[in-house]
């Protein structure tokens, strides 16, 4: 170890998925802000595909490729109890960080871990049994074999002491934050390429992003959208972007939208379009049930868009004053999206606030976060 720089630490970035979606962006940011510092000694296991990414972002780090098998994950969670510490001892690692709820049961060096939210446990009807049976396990064996754990939100920390009896006094919270170049409040030709991507023309639209789980409450959005501009004369069209996921109940919402309406479903969007997607809705509109932190708010702050969400779990932590809440049920988006379609003073006032708040997150504070906890493993 380098004087001055702290034990060397192994980040595990195998789970970072191909389409960068939530963990992608909380590991790279995380990385990015780690690699902006010269008191860390980092080295970072990763899917092969990332192996440049990664060069790029630490060229200080040591950067080491995963067996080819690990894509895929029952390969990569048995890689992940027998050759993920192997390569701990092999690169000298002190700490061993593993980024998404599952963890080496046995290692060299003390391990923490991320638990995202605690959404497996308070809205279990939103998830297929296997998936809740997995990481409910996950969950309780961090919380018992991890030296510490790191959670994004006081929410999720909460919940964790509450359902679970976890030790609080082994628990750091590390707001997530977000890159404030690739998210950030977009110019007209910015705006003007999406709409074009997506052939809207000049009809103005309502924008969700983010996966099409059950606990995103995606059929109620579209309900209550469409209820809530059916009788405008001309009503704005609703974009669902992001991933296909596995809410059967999408489609059955989506027959029920009257013919005059427009909803469009264009999947996963260029990363270098998210700014003008957000940016340019009326509203960025946001009805989970429950989120450990809710990045995708965050993100549509950064562009400026207002929002829409609703006040649960860790959501008001993150958008605060600067959003606007809803309830998860139709009638309730309905009628404050109606309100906020119709209150323009407030939706540009909601734009500045967020912008305002986004600020206030950072990735460089979430390293802070991380690097303290990890002292404080290795001083266990």
């Amino acid at each position: 170890m380098t004087a001055g720089r702290s034990p060397r630490v192994l980040v595990d970035a195998t789970s970072v998925p191909a389409d960068r979606g939530g963990v992608g962006r909380y590991v790279d940011g995380l990385l990015g802000a780690l690699g902006r510092r010269d008191d860390v000694d980092l080295a970072v296991v990763c899917l092969r595909p990332d192996v440049e990414r990664y060069q790029r972002l630490l060229p200080e780090a040591h950067i080491v490729a995963a067996p080819a098998a690990v894509n895929h994950r029952p390969a990569r969670l048995a890689w992940e109890q027998t050759g993920l510490p192997l390569l701990a001892q092999q690169v000298g690692a002190k700490v061993l960080h593993s980024p998404f709820y599952t963890c080496p049961l046995r290692a060299a060096c003390p391990v923490t871990v991320t638990v995202h939210d605690a959404t497996f446990f308070t809205e279990p009807e939103h998830y297929d049994k296997s998936r809740r049976t997995f990481f409910r396990s996950a969950i309780k064996t961090s919380l018992r074999r991890a030296e510490r754990v790191i959670v994004p939100s006081k929410a999720t920390r909460d919940e964790l002491i509450r359902l679970l009896d976890a030790d609080p006094t082994r628990i750091d919270v590390a707001y997530h934050g977000v890159d404030h170049v690739a998210f950030h409040a977009p110019a007209a030709e910015e705006k003007a390429r999406v709409r074009a991507r997506l052939g809207l023309g000049d009809t103005s639209y309502v924008a969700f992003l983010g996966a099409k789980e059950p606990r995103k409450n995606v059929p109620n959005l579209i309900r209550g959208w469409a209820a809530a501009v059916k009788d405008r004369p001309d009503p704005p069209a609703l974009v669902v972007a992001g991933g296909q996921g596995h809410d059967d109940e999408i489609d059955q919402a989506v027959a029920g939208v009257p013919a005059s309406l427009r909803l469009l479903r264009p999947g996963y969007l260029r990363f270098a379009d998210l700014p003008g997607y957000l940016g340019g809705a009326l509203v960025a509109a946001y009805p989970s049930y429950g989120e450990g932190f809710g990045l995708p708010v965050l993100e549509a702050m950064a562009c400026g868009a207002p929002v829409l969400t609703t006040p649960r779990l860790s959501l008001p932590e993150v958008g605060g004053d600067a959003v606007a809440y809803t309830g998860p049920d139709p009638d309730d988006i309905a009628r404050d999206l109606r309100a906020l379609l119709d209150d323009e003073p407030r939706r540009l006032a909601l734009a500045v606030a967020g912008l305002a708040r986004a600020k206030e997150f950072t990735w460089d504070s979430s390293a802070d976060v991380h690097l303290g906890a990890w002292t404080r493993a290795t001083a266990s």
